[in-house]
């Protein structure tokens, strides 16, 4: 047990540890050339879970500010990502009938990957994205966005302005907020009267299955499972009343919200889940409790293929500088030694180096002329966009490695 802290949500003391993952850098404050004689802070990377809401959380160590303000992420370079997107889009102007006289608002909305999609279709749209960099590329390419950080104050400025929105998305954003209640309390304000709320997370039930660890990082403040989803969502005087279960990020849900006040009937797959989630014991802390062991001998099983790999003369690269490599390889405490280099498709990452384990990034290029025996997949999440997209590698008998739920070696 630590120094106890109080729930994101319920603001119950908070002492039950999930999982401990030692200390880490900011996982997406990658490193100039510049740099590599500076400091970087290390903040505790421990997990605690409510044992009154069962709202799995992170200590907050750094202001979204210094998070997100400058932010190296760009939703555009992932094809898997684009692709999933586009079918959301034609999903959901089909089913909420959307049209040239609706509006969609997309919260940190990146570079207007999906906005784009609803753009072709003649749909009005606003971004709300605080990253700058991010949302001035989102404006280059004609999209109007808003800069900030979304919650009730932001809210308030946008209905003023006569923003009410039929469709209010947030993809992968929820983790990523601190003040949970301010911005869950925001989107109730700002949804139109009849209007859909729908958003994407990364499934609690999914990350335990699957003994993804790699997916917490200091910019993921909680984690949901759908049952403490409805609690929070029913709280700012919203109903979650559809889900959808999708593969992406190693598991994921899709829910579907709107105004409490507005009846909508809960569809079959979401108290089927709900269902399933309180057979599983997701409302016990007891079920929490199997998860440390397995992230161990996933540490200790990569540590081990890394090292007789250097001791038999075979070369082992990376690809991709994603967050949850960068979770991964410090906590298995992964040097240049080991990992000499990764590659990434992302050209603002190229050149830079990652947080805290130093590990110099390339163009993909790199790949073709070192010729490595084994590529250590990083974002095990596109490994079938990564094994397509580098499958020559095999002509030299290269194969590709991909570290999470197990250590698997793919020909």
């Amino acid at each position: 047990m630590h120094n106890r802290v109080h729930c994101r949500f319920c603001d119950k003391a908070v002492s039950f540890e999930f999982i401990d993952l030692g200390t880490s850098p900011i996982s997406n404050r990658f490193l100039r050339p510049d740099q590599q004689n500076e400091m970087e802070p290390h903040f505790p990377l421990r997990v605690y879970v409510c044992d009154h809401c069962f709202l799995v959380q992170l200590e907050m160590f750094q202001t979204p500010d210094n998070i997100f303000t400058e932010y190296v992420y760009f939703s555009s370079y992932s094809q898997t990502w684009l692709r999933h997107m586009e079918r959301y889009a034609d999903m959901a102007v089909e089913r909420f009938g959307l049209h040239k006289a609706s509006l969609v608002v997309e919260i940190a909305s990146n570079d207007g990957y999906l906005l784009r999609y609803m753009m072709d279709k003649g749909i009005p749209v606003l971004g709300v994205e605080p990253a700058r960099n991010v949302a001035e590329v989102a404006m280059a390419k004609g999209i109007p966005t808003h800069m900030d950080f979304f919650g009730v104050e932001t809210a308030r400025h946008l209905v003023e302005r006569g923003v009410r929105p039929d469709l209010l998305i947030g993809n992968n954003v929820l983790a990523h907020v601190p003040n949970l209640n301010d911005f869950v309390a925001g989107m109730k304000i700002l949804l139109k009267p009849g209007g859909t709320i729908t958003m994407e997370f990364p499934h609690l039930l999914r990350m335990v299955e699957g003994k993804q660890f790699d997916t917490i990082y200091h910019e993921h403040f909680s984690y949901f499972s759908l049952l403490t989803a409805q609690r929070i969502f029913a709280h700012h005087g919203l109903r979650i009343f559809d889900i959808e279960e999708l593969p992406t990020h190693g598991g994921s849900l899709r829910i579907y919200a709107a105004h409490a006040e507005e009846e909508r009937s809960p569809t079959d797959r979401m108290r089927a889940l709900a269902g399933l989630e309180h057979e599983q014991g997701w409302e016990r802390m007891e079920t929490y409790t199997t998860f440390r062991e397995q992230v161990l001998r996933i540490k200790l099983d990569l540590l081990k293929f890394l090292i007789q790999a250097h001791d038999e003369g075979r070369s082992v690269v990376g690809y991709g500088a994603p967050a949850k490599g960068n979770t991964l390889l410090n906590f298995c405490g992964i040097r240049p030694d080991l990992l000499p280099f990764t590659v990434d498709i992302s050209p603002h990452k190229q050149g830079m180096f990652l947080p805290g384990n130093r590990i110099p990034i390339h163009a993909p290029s790199m790949i073709d002329t070192v010729r490595p025996d084994y590529l250590l997949i990083l974002p095990w999440n596109i490994q079938d966009e990564i094994m397509e997209q580098m499958a020559h590698i095999r002509a030299w008998g290269g194969r590709f490695v991909i570290p999470v739920p197990e250590l698997r070696i793919l020909t």
